[in-house]
């Protein structure tokens, strides 16, 4: 048995990390629907928000996390998948750290990147149990601070800018065609900007069964800003004029809504999206110039040495680990986030299934009815050509 010793010293608690953040959705001028979804969570208090409103608070034991998802797939779908993107993302991050009073940096990232997974086996197995929503999709940008250093797992062409000092980096990379053109040195950024092609990713969470999740580190110092986003604003607002924005405007909100006007403005073809957060406190180290804001891999190492599961083919995995994929459900484990997501349940689906099988119906027979009407038209034209003896119609007395 260990005795206390009352004269030891207490160990000193670790200096502040503090974060203010608020976050905004918008339909655009041209949607009918809003496919995106973004959230803030505290993972040590257990406290998220998909609500529009600014956030203050300090960066507990295990983290804070910010998330933008963008969905496509059409209809409901797309809608769906961005909403199961972001439940999945919080519930696997906080069961992983659950046993974790203070996460280790690896420990953290990969239960960022685990996650990331976790979610695209979610949304994919919930297309194939439902055919009417087959191939829907949500890119997700998924940004984990723990201490000093944000993490973040990247699927699809959703953004993160860092700004320091006035200056915004993209610490993201683009998993579009567009990048992989400009990264051939067959477009510059500027012909990739005006591309018809410019829409087009070559990853997102559900169409396939697996990913490769884009796992980067960067240091943030007192000061810097995080803006993540959607593509509904970086295809309309450029780089630099986000970072003017984020400057000059100290107020969250009124840098949010001026990033959101500045998109509508350009023609709001797309969902638009944007969290911004802003990080202070002593736990923070000040600028120096020999920092560098940019695109960083993090290489997750493991007790055996080996490359991490999730980067490895599914042949060359152990069943363990191969991602779990539980069927999605609107319920959240207790003590947990307390979200409200648009996942339907297996009647809602349905009736949506019932309801097209009706339509279709109604389409054959229509379709039924004229070519019968074309047939007996045609019938009695052509049948007096075929008959010559036969004998003229009289007319009526």
């Amino acid at each position: 048995m260990t005795v206390p010793n009352p004269s030891a010293p207490t160990p000193s608690p670790r200096p502040a990390v503090v974060v203010h953040v608020f976050g905004r959705t918008d339909v655009g001028r041209t949607r009918e629907h809003n496919e995106d979804a973004f959230v803030v969570a505290d993972l040590s208090r257990g406290n998220a928000t998909l609500q529009p409103e600014v956030r203050t608070h300090a960066v507990g034991e295990r983290g804070t996390l910010f998330m933008v998802a963008d969905g496509m797939g059409g209809a409901a779908a797309g809608e769906i998948a961005s909403a199961m993107a972001i439940e999945v993302v919080l519930q696997e991050v906080s069961a992983m750290l659950a046993d974790q009073a203070s996460p280790t940096d690896d420990r953290f990232a990969t239960a960022i990147k685990r996650a990331t997974a976790a979610a695209n086996s979610h949304i994919h197995t919930f297309a194939l149990e439902h055919p009417e929503y087959r191939g829907m999709g949500t890119t997700a940008t998924v940004a984990g601070l723990l201490g000093d250093t944000l993490y973040v797992a990247q699927v699809g062409d959703s953004r993160a800018y860092l700004v320091r000092n006035g200056v915004g980096q993209q610490i993201t990379k683009d998993q579009s065609l567009m990048q992989k053109l400009i990264e051939a040195g067959e477009l510059t950024e500027e012909e990739a900007e005006q591309s018809e092609r410019r829409n087009i990713i070559l990853q997102a969470l559900g169409p396939e069964a697996t990913i490769k999740v884009d796992l980067t580190h960067q240091r943030v110092r007192r000061g810097d800003v995080l803006v993540l986003c959607s593509d509904g604003l970086s295809g309309q607002v450029r780089a630099d004029e986000i970072t003017r924005i984020v400057t000059e405007e100290k107020d969250l909100v009124a840098a949010c809504k001026r990033m959101i006007d500045r998109a509508n403005e350009m023609g709001g073809p797309d969902n638009i999206t944007v969290i911004v957060a802003r990080f202070d406190g002593e736990g923070l180290a000040d600028p120096a110039e020999s920092d560098d804001v940019g695109h960083r891999a993090f290489s997750i190492s493991t007790d055996s040495g080996q490359t991490e599961a999730i980067d490895r083919p599914l042949s060359q995995r152990t069943t363990s680990e191969i991602p779990v994929v539980r069927r999605p459900t609107r319920e959240l484990p207790a003590e947990a986030f307390v979200l409200t997501t648009s996942i339907p349940d297996d009647k809602a689906a349905l009736r949506r299934s019932r309801g097209s099988l009706i339509a279709l119906l109604f389409l054959l027979v229509f379709l039924g009815a004229a070519l019968w009407w074309v047939y007996r038209t045609a019938e009695q034209v052509v049948a007096p050509r075929h008959n010559p003896t036969a004998t003229p119609a009289q007319p009526a007395p």
